[in-house]
């Protein structure tokens, strides 16, 4: 059989959705929401946060890069991050920022059940996940980082973590 690249008319997609939403806090990049939109679909993400000044839809640059995403993936903006980190507690979410702190463990040594639902933190694209929701956080994990930099676009670091997440 021809291996040959499937158009989007082809591509026949599952709909799944997984259990876990992600948390966007204080982003200032459109398009790295947008990224983050594109991610989430692509991951059957249930359901994506907007806290803080992270745009919103609709935003020209960020539904420039989600490629109509935004019309898929559930969304919800509210001003105050920790509101809704402390009402998805209350759902018995797992809170888990995604940040290189002095506790934070391998995200390849991370362990969910099936039964987990999850909340995924990002932060800033400068300043990273804040003090403030790392202390909600029931866990901190991180991408080993093994050049000299000591971190990658947020929205490939949110794609990293989705898929072992989710995997």
């Amino acid at each position: 059989m021809k291996n040959t690249q499937l158009n989007h008319q082809q591509h026949q997609p599952k709909l799944i959705r997984n259990p876990v939403c992600l948390l966007l806090n204080d982003f200032e990049s459109p398009a790295n929401v947008g990224s983050i939109f594109r991610i989430a679909d692509a991951f059957g993400i249930e359901k994506i946060y907007l806290t803080g000044i992270t745009p919103v839809p609709p935003n020209r640059k960020m539904m420039r890069t989600s490629r109509a995403t935004e019309k898929f993936v559930s969304y919800q903006y509210s001003e105050r991050a920790v509101e809704t980190i402390n009402d998805l507690k209350s759902q018995d979410y797992k809170i888990i920022s995604l940040e290189i702190t002095s506790s934070s463990r391998d995200i390849r040594t991370l362990s969910l059940s099936s039964e987990d639902k999850v909340c995924l933190i990002l932060g800033a694209e400068n300043e990273g996940v804040n003090s403030q929701l790392l202390a909600l956080s029931d866990e901190t994990i991180h991408i080993p980082m093994l050049g000299e930099n000591s971190s990658i676009n947020v929205a490939v670091a949110g794609a990293i973590a989705v898929f072992e997440i989710i995997s």
